[in-house]
């Protein structure tokens, strides 16, 4: 396990955040690949899109797998001018996790949820590291980033 993975482990512990953390020697990067590594489809997985404001403020938006985040809806949501997807290197910086293995919480930022992504009684989403994903129901995952729910998807 990496430090990225110990430090999500060690937040999912500190919070008793109610979730599986799963490492795996493959890739789970894309949703394609992490839904080949589990065995399951790809409508169980979550993407963290992560984006920012013209004051760099961290902004994650949290969507089904299959959807897309629409940076207009997120910048009226927040109520902002203009958001933008973060660059990997911003990701690393900004987050502390890499990019193919941001998860849904455990750093500061605005999350924002979708509302179909409540609709599913389990998730996976980024486990920290591009060989690793977190099951969590969306409620807890919910819980755990303090986000809200809003539509943000195209």
């Amino acid at each position: 396990m990496n430090a990225y993975e110990h430090k999500l482990k060690q937040f999912i512990a500190a919070g008793s955040i109610e979730a599986e953390h799963l490492s795996f020697e493959q890739s789970c990067h894309s949703v394609a690949e992490a839904a080949a590594v589990v065995g399951t489809d790809p409508k169980h997985f979550v993407k963290n899109i992560c984006m920012t404001d013209v004051q760099g403020q961290v902004i994650v938006a949290i969507v089904k797998g299959e959807d897309r985040a629409s940076t207009s809806r997120v910048a009226k949501a927040l109520q902002t001018e203009r958001v933008r997807t973060m660059t990997p290197d911003e990701m690393l910086t900004k987050t502390g996790y890499p990019c193919g293995g941001t998860p849904s919480f455990g750093f500061a930022a605005t999350f924002l949820v979708d509302p179909r992504v409540m609709q599913k009684d389990e998730v996976y989403t980024g486990g920290g590291s591009e060989t690793a994903l977190v099951r969590v129901s969306p409620q807890a995952l919910l819980q755990a980033n303090g986000g809200r729910v809003v539509r943000i998807r195209r």
